[in-house]
């Protein structure tokens, strides 16, 4: 905590001999959208030539400027430097906590989404192109687990938009074609949009990966029983 404070306290004098207005060409430079991590934006903009940034439903964070391109952001208590090459970037400064680990924060393109963005515009086979691309970068990101898609198709079953739950899961199953719990969550959907034919098929397409998935057993039950 004390080592905490005496950096806050040395990045405050730092900043009190620094003008924190910005020159036109930084501001140009680096405003825009930044990817934090695979799923998840950081936001630069600027106010009276001063940098802001909005991330994680904060609008309207101030960054302290320590130089022309190093800026200390509190909410995450990082030293955040702006890099020209090869292409405009963001990096975390070095220190103890992650020492020999180098963040980097790409700048997006005009139009460029994440992948939760893709769906909430409703734009599926962006998304779908996202999550691949994120899978063949990174097979182990949080952001292209099987069970955090699939409870993402759940949360919009619960809200009652069964198309948007529909094309979720569609893209689970793109993105693991062997995994049965995904086919038994695509029949689920199916079923519930009275789809019974479709829904029968990804059911058995479930079983025939997991012949012991308890979901789709049951599933199949109600459907023949009727």
């Amino acid at each position: 905590m004390n080592k905490f404070l005496s950096l806050l306290f040395l990045l405050v004098l730092l900043a009190s001999c620094t003008s924190q207005k910005n020159a036109e060409s930084f501001i140009n430079a680096t405003s825009g959208r930044y990817l934090f991590n695979a799923n998840e934006v950081i936001e630069i903009f600027f106010k009276e030539q001063i940098l802001y940034a909005k991330w994680r439903g904060n609008e309207h964070i101030k960054l302290l400027k320590i130089n022309d391109s190093s800026f200390y952001m509190k909410e995450l208590n990082e030293k955040m430097v702006f890099v020209n090459q090869p292409e405009i970037h963001i990096e975390l400064a070095t220190k103890t906590e992650h020492e020999g680990v180098i963040y980097h924060f790409k700048k997006m393109t005009t139009g460029e989404k994440t992948p939760n963005e893709y769906f909430k515009a409703s734009e599926f086979d962006k998304a779908l192109a996202a999550f691949k691309a994120i899978k063949e970068k990174d097979s182990l990101s949080p952001v292209i687990k099987e069970r955090s898609i699939n409870r993402l198709g759940y949360t919009f079953i619960k809200k009652n938009d069964l198309d948007t739950a529909l094309e979720i899961f569609k893209i689970n199953v793109e993105l693991y074609p062997k995994n049965s719990n995904v086919f038994n969550s695509l029949g689920e959907v199916y079923f519930l949009k009275k789809d019974t034919a479709t829904a029968i098929i990804n059911f058995k397409k479930s079983l025939s990966i997991n012949p012991e998935n308890r979901s789709s057993k049951r599933f199949l039950k109600r459907i023949t029983e009727k």
